[in-house]
């Protein structure tokens, strides 16, 4: 069995290696005039330049130099400049090995340093234990050792013993966790927990598995199984607050290995690890099914009053006839009467003989029947459906306790009233109950019958309830998604601490005041001259028509030729199959090597098969029928991969593997500097059981589906990608694909179209210090807001709306910068608290002062879109990549007819990363061969400006083979390293 390790190659390359860099040289290899007196000592030069690199290496990483060991030449040649020495004189140093030692034993007194003991390595343990008990990654934990050693003056011993230590305090920190979870437990607990994982026959499987195969698709039997669950697990008495005795990162690295771990392995455990592991997924388990019921409640009675509107529309549409014929009898009613006005005769006796008073009065029925529906309350719609309703609205009540932001709430009453009611089987409404919470129409309909109408009050507050919680104004005990605001963020201690050490970071002031003045002087300088150049026709590409600002569309900017030499380059791509070039570009860049196994660490040793895994993602194909189709690799090593080396953090520490290595291709460089991209949703269909969890957009048609909200670099690397609904706004989203990934890309600017804008997007880019450049449809629509009336502007009257609440934003100042540093810090996910800020019909007052905000910094915005041609192209052209990457998107994800069958959002979520990771590889082999293409060109005497190049993207795939049968362990022969380019000539000769 192979002896298991800590670190990771690049790790010990970063922490051992010998740096070459010029500030890393600079920094630890700079000898004082101390360090040349000692040097000097030595008489000859290739001695004083040996005794200068040990005294160096000494100090840096803190090792001494090896036997026959020739240090980097760029650390050899700094080094001996400083000394004057030929650097070509160190070949001399160290003959005698006596020398070395002697030399060695020398710069232990100078240095004041010695070689570990005992009790140095013991030292080392504890500040490994205390790293490993938060965190399992080898780097942090050898950095904790190799600090020890540094502060005890001690010279680090071998990498072996280093890894020794790190894993033995990594084992012992692991043990540690285990027993703060399970010491209070008595062994009856324990036995019942053993027993989750035997069969229990009343259901059929493990107790075990059914906690984790819980029902996701919005249904009234899925949200009662859900609630099933949830008191099944109250019954095993684990107190949630366990959770508090294990540090965060450790319990995140015990979740994500329980929930790896199936029932037949986790028997193999050995007790102590088997009952923390239980343990912590049945807190777990808890929370997430309690965010699961919560979040299917929301989206049933949503779907409740959704379907009741189709209803409503869809008895319109049946009614077509019947109106028809009232509006021809009211037409023909119209034309009697003013014929008998016009020809003054009695008005029914007219009416009676052209119409016919037997054809008004048996109208007067059907009549009565549409007015009715026609002004049906979407309330008593809903109320038909309450059959269904009744199904789950008791048991959900029941199974959770709900909080509020508000003393004596009105709703928290009605609640209980209606818990009441279920526990008593009682059907009729008394006269008294709680009715705060509901809207006068409401009341009035509930009420105003000679009884008041059970079937309306429940629905009302059921209704009531489920935008309370979407809002963050009422809050579920246990949940995590759903609990106050203020939880959601950083700590208040934490911020203030921040903000007093000027340690914000923010894109604004700690000023609020200071910040208004200045904003407000650049606003209305701006908008002035907006106006002058409107009124002057000096805006290029923008007319003032009637007094309203009008854009013309750019024109493409892509010259002929860049098309032409576009389709000559594609043709010269070499004919690649779709896992070699997976396989070629990990060879590259060591992407498949960040799929480490969730416990140990280890990189994946078989790479083909984790290959195989990522590209059944991408494909849309699976891993049970992606092993059918490959050669070489079984269904079981697929499977193996994906459960212990693919989860969200490998995927994207692959994600920006790639990403880094194409951001560092010269050629890249030509597309952008990588601080700008674009931001866009692609919309996937769902089928067969997917469709039940798919939400409907009719923008996208009547098929449920899902949708991929990806980030794209303005040099055509991906670096995140999330599956949202398609009934989601996108601007909830926007923000989020800034801090989730790991790559070195720093974007300050990004561009979206009109879905991905709001007011509030606008608020948080600026507090955050980024730059927010959306494509807006009907501009101009749009209005700015101002700090000045709108005669301030009289050429601009039109397009000016309400002022600036200035009081309002300068009193909620803290907590807009609360709220980005919480951001920022990565406290919170940026759509969790957009969704919740809104979410209500009645914004929050934070809510209010962000838009205030959003609206200053949208008007800043859409003066600048207005005067400056050169940033709508950019943001034309920005976009434009995003849609022409949707393509080879599509082209990728062709299995089952491109349409996502997965149900939970966790195999959505690996679908998502499996393709945007296959296109990101997909595109740097396309910029390899780009670059090789256009080297041979440019050899063969072609011009080709880097100004037409730049037009020339990476997204072809014509010469990709992305169907067949796989082969993953062909040995491709490039004795160049690369493949050969598809050239005329030697199309011809193999012709």
């Amino acid at each position: 069995m192979a002896r298991r390790k800590l670190l990771k190659n690049q790790d010990r390359q970063e922490l051992f290696d010998i740096p070459t860099d010029e500030d890393s040289l600079i920094r630890h290899y700079s000898l004082s005039p101390d360090d040349r007196l000692e040097i000097e000592v030595r008489r000859r030069k290739h001695n004083q330049l040996g005794f200068a690199v040990q005294l160096c290496l000494m100090r840096h990483p803190g090792r001494t130099l090896m036997a026959n060991e020739v240090p980097p030449r760029a650390m050899l040649n700094y080094v001996a400049e400083q000394l004057g020495v030929d650097p070509d004189t160190f070949g001399f140093y160290a003959r005698r090995e006596e020398t070395r030692r002697e030399h060695v034993v020398r710069l232990h007194r100078y240095l004041g340093m010695r070689s570990a003991t005992a009790q140095d390595r013991r030292a080392a343990l504890l500040s490994a234990i205390e790293t490993a008990a938060a965190t399992d990654k080898g780097i942090s934990i050898a950095n904790a050792i190799i600090t020890t050693f540094r502060e005890r003056r001690v010279l680090l011993p071998a990498v072996d013993t280093i890894e020794r230590i790190g894993l033995a305090a990594r084992a012992i920190a692991r043990r540690r966790a285990e027993m703060a979870l399970i010491s209070d437990l008595s062994p009856e607990r324990r036995q019942g927990l053993d027993d989750l994982l035997k069969v229990d026959p009343a259901i059929g499987q493990t107790r075990f598995h059914w906690l984790r195969s819980a029902p996701d698709a919005p249904g009234a039997s899925n949200l009662v199984g859900l609630t099933e669950r949830i008191a099944f697990l109250r019954t095993l008495a684990i107190d949630s607050r366990l959770q508090a005795r294990v540090p965060s990162g450790r319990w995140d690295q015990m979740i994500r290995e329980g929930d790896v771990t199936p029932a037949w392995l986790a028997s193999d455990f050995n007790a102590n690890r088997r009952h923390a592991t239980i343990v912590a997924q049945v807190i777990k388990r808890g929370q997430k099914l309690t965010d699961d019921a919560v979040t299917m409640f929301i989206k049933l009675i949503g779907r409740l009053f959704s379907q009741a509107n189709n209803r409503k529309k869809q008895r319109h549409m049946n009614s077509r006839i019947e109106t028809s014929k009232a509006l021809r009898l009211f037409l023909e009613t119209i034309s009697a009467l003013q014929a008998a006005n016009d020809n003054d005769e009695n008005a029914l006796e007219t009416l009676d003989r052209h119409v016919g008073w037997h054809r008004l009065l048996q109208m007067k029925p059907g009549l009565e029947a549409m007015v009715e529906d026609n002004d049906a309350s979407p309330l008593v719609l809903a109320a038909e459906q309450y059959g269904n309703v009744r199904k789950y609205a008791g048991l959900f009540l029941q199974a959770f306790t709900f909080h509020s932001t508000r003393r004596h709430d009105p709703l928290l009453a009605a609640i209980a009233t209606l818990r009441t009611f279920y526990a008593e089987g009682r059907r009729a409404l008394p006269e008294r109950v709680p009715v705060a919470h509901l809207g006068a129409a409401d009341r009035k309909l509930i009420f105003g019958q000679t009884k008041p109408d059970r079937r309306l009050y429940e629905i009302a507050t059921l209704a009531a309830l489920r935008d309370r919680l979407r809002s963050a104004d009422i809050w579920v005990e246990g949940s995590r998604s759903f609990r106050p605001i203020d939880e959601h963020l950083m700590p208040k201690p934490a911020f203030i601490a921040m903000k007093e050490g000027g340690k914000l970071g923010l894109g604004v002031q700690g000023d609020g005041a200071a910040w208004l003045a200045e904003v407000q002087q650049t606003m209305d300088f701006n908008l002035k001259r907006l106006a002058y150049r409107a009124r002057n026709g000096k805006l290029e590409g923008v007319r003032l028509d009637a007094g309203t600002l009008i854009v013309t569309p750019p024109a493409s900017d892509v010259p002929a030729a860049a098309e032409e030499l576009n389709v000559e380059i594609s043709e010269m791509y070499p004919l690649v199959e779709v896992p070699d070039l997976l396989r070629e570009v990990h060879e590259w860049t060591g992407f498949a090597d960040q799929f480490t196994h969730i416990r140990t660490g280890d990189t994946p040793k078989n790479i083909s098969a984790m290959l195989a895994g990522v590209l059944a993602d991408a494909t849309n194909l699976g891993p049970k029928r992606m092993a059918g189709a490959s050669k070489g690799i079984s269904a079981h090593q697929i499977g193996w991969m994906r459960t212990f080396h693919a989860r969200s953090e490998t995927y994207r520490a692959a994600q920006a593997c790639v990403t880094d290595a194409h951001m560092r291709h010269p050629h890249s460089r030509l597309w952008g500097d990588g601080t700008t991209a674009s931001s866009d949703g692609q919309f996937f269909r769902a089928s067969d059981r997917a469709a039940k969890r798919g939400d409907i957009n009719l923008h996208y048609g009547n098929e449920p589906g899902s949708k991929f909200y990806s980030h794209l670099s303005d040099q055509y690397g991906y670096f995140s990608i999330l599956p949202i609904s398609p009934t989601e706004s996108e601007a909830a989203y926007v923000l989020d694909g800034l801090f989730d990934h790991d790559t070195i890309l720093d974007i300050e600017e990004l561009f979206t179209d009109t879905g991905g804008a709001s007011d509030h997007v606008f608020a948080l880019f600026a507090l955050i210090g980024k730059r927010f450049a959306p494509r807006l449809r009907n501009l101009k629509d749009r209005k700015f807001h101002t700090f000045e009336k709108a005669n301030a502007y009289p050429a601009l009257a039109n397009h000016i709306g309400a002022p600036i609440n200035t009081a309002l934003i300068l009193e909620h100042w803290d907590d807009l910068l609360h709220l980005a540093a919480s951001i920022t810090t990565r406290s919170v996910v940026p759509s969790t608290i957009l969704k919740k800020l809104t979410a209500s019909s009645k914004a929050s007052q934070l809510a209010k002062a962000l838009r205030e905000l959003g609206r200053i910094e949208r008007s800043l915005f859409m003066i600048e879109w207005y005067s400056s041609p050169a940033l709508r192209r950019r943001c034309q052209a920005g976009l434009n990549k995003g849609e022409a990457a949707h393509k080879l998107k599509r082209a990728v994800f062709f299995h089952e007819r491109g349409e996502i069958r997965d149900r939970s959002f966790e195999s959505q979520a690996f679908r998502a990363s499996g393709l945007n990771l296959v296109v990101s590889a997909i595109v740097h082999w396309n910029t390899v061969y780009l670059s090789r293409a256009v080297a041979h060109l440019r050899q063969s005497g072609r011009v080709i400006p880097d100004a037409l190049l730049k037009h020339i993207s990476p997204l072809s795939w014509e010469h990709i083979n992305l169907t067949g049968i796989y082969s993953w362990d062909d040995e491709q022969q490039m004795p160049e390293g690369f493949r050969p380019l598809r050239l005329p000539g030697r199309i011809l000769r193999a012709a």
